[in-house]
């Protein structure tokens, strides 16, 4: 289960902190932008690493979704919380990434600022037991004929195409 007590910076659409919210607040519709991370994992054959939520997540249960998301705690930057959450959701530490840039998603439930990464990585990825429900590399093709047919998160579906639809990674 989900902690619905944990604390998340509130910010501005700059990234600037303008105070704390709980995750029950975040998600429960307040529509309080705060921020969290997300890192397309790639390996060198092009083929993009996807994480399958559990069924238990309080948002997108059992969706494929991002290789590596989760939120910036309060009192974390945005390089720290990447690297807790890989290390947490895949087990690597050995990982350069690179910024791609934040935008704002917003849902019915939240409002999220999302700073966007990607990485080139052939090592082992240990999925964690208690984080995921499954994960493995997807290549292109599957990814762009499993688009609207409900198996991704939608926040997945537009950043794929927002950022690598045409083929860049």
């Amino acid at each position: 289960m989900d902690n619905m007590n944990e604390l998340y910076p509130v910010v501005d659409e700059q990234g600037n902190i303008l105070g704390s919210i709980t995750r029950g607040q975040a998600h429960g519709g307040s529509k309080v932008l705060h921020p969290v991370v997300h890192l397309h994992l790639f390996n060198s054959r092009g083929e993009l690493y996807l994480q399958k939520r559990p069924e238990w997540k309080d948002i997108q249960p059992g969706k494929w979704d991002t290789a590596c998301g989760g939120h910036v705690d309060f009192g974390e930057n945005v390089d720290m919380a990447l690297r807790r959450e890989v290390r947490e959701e895949l087990g690597i530490t050995d990982f350069e990434p690179v910024s791609l840039g934040s935008y704002v998603f917003e849902t019915a439930r939240e409002k999220e600022l999302v700073y966007v990464h990607r990485a080139v990585y052939d090592g082992a990825v240990k999925p964690s037991a208690d984080e995921l429900a499954d994960g493995r590399f997807w290549s292109r093709e599957e990814i762009l004929s499993q688009i609207g047919q409900g198996v991704f998160t939608p926040n997945f579906e537009s950043e794929y195409q927002r950022f690598f639809a045409d083929g860049v990674q």
